[in-house]
């Protein structure tokens, strides 16, 4: 007896100890760890007041939620991502900060970061967009395009064009502009081409981004413009208070939801 009795407050004591550890994970203020028996019942359970109760159906907003349907499984995180029902999709996206994506138009070769090469060719859907004329990156006041898209990591990404590059974006919108259809209709590849300047000695060579499309799968564009408008999608270093916006799909720009914004404009760093 005095063993039996032995294992039931040792049972008790874990019983309590692991309800304290779950208590403070969910952040609570005070909560009961006392057990008793349920009436009529040889069950114990932690005693809960309404308060208490209340606090552990909520979650906060980086919890993720496991719902279970027979031998699926759907996790769904309550973040910057998206989740359908049936086969799930992610989107990695850390606000204001999507992967970066570059042209270099002095080698004619896309890149990562300036780093990871990859070629002569980009192919990609388009998500969101805006063509601009602004003073950013310390490169002087240009024409620019920003086209942001999911890479083939699943990751946000972002690439500007400017120039020339930008000329031949516009000719890509205008007959998908007929044809009432937008960039983020279509799957474009950016393609580099070689430009030579004869009135410089030696002569000068330098790249441009020329595009061609086709059309995006039907569901999948379905899913990636539901996704578009359901993020806010920008990329911080480029953002200024003064560019001249020409045109825009899905862009959110914090300097036109001022309100929506207090702790980024507070601390400067727009």
């Amino acid at each position: 007896m005095k063993r039996l009795k032995y294992a039931f407050l040792s049972l008790t004591k874990y019983l309590q100890n692991g309800f304290g550890f779950y208590a403070k994970l969910c952040n609570f203020k005070s909560v009961n760890t006392t057990l008793k028996k349920a009436k009529g019942t040889a069950t114990w359970a932690p005693c809960l007041n309404s308060k208490q109760q209340i606090l552990m159906n909520t979650q906060n907003k980086s919890q993720i939620e496991t719902i279970q349907s027979g031998n699926a499984s759907i996790i769904q995180e309550i973040t910057n991502e998206v989740v359908n029902n049936g086969p799930v999709r992610r989107y990695k996206y850390l606000e204001g900060h999507p992967r970066q994506y570059r042209f270099d138009a002095k080698e004619g070769v896309f890149n990562i970061n300036g780093s990871e090469k990859l070629g002569r060719t980009l192919t990609f859907q388009p998500i969101a967009w805006r063509i601009f004329t602004d003073n950013i990156l310390n490169m002087g006041t240009k024409n620019w395009a920003e086209l942001f898209f999911i890479d083939d990591k699943n990751c946000v990404s972002a690439i500007l064009f400017h120039g020339y590059s930008v000329d031949n974006i516009f000719r890509l919108i205008e007959p998908l502009y007929y044809d009432d259809l937008t960039l983020a209709d279509v799957v474009i590849t950016a393609v580099a081409e070689k430009k030579e300047n004869n009135k410089i000695q030696p002569k000068g060579v330098y790249y441009i981004s020329t595009f061609s499309y086709k059309m995006g799968d039907v569901e999948k564009t379905t899913q990636l413009k539901q996704f578009a408008q359901e993020v806010k999608i920008f990329r911080q270093e480029t953002l200024t208070d003064i560019a001249n916006i020409k045109t825009a799909m899905n862009y959110y720009n914090p300097f036109a939801n001022l309100t929506e914004e207090p702790e980024l404009l507070s601390a400067g760093q727009l």
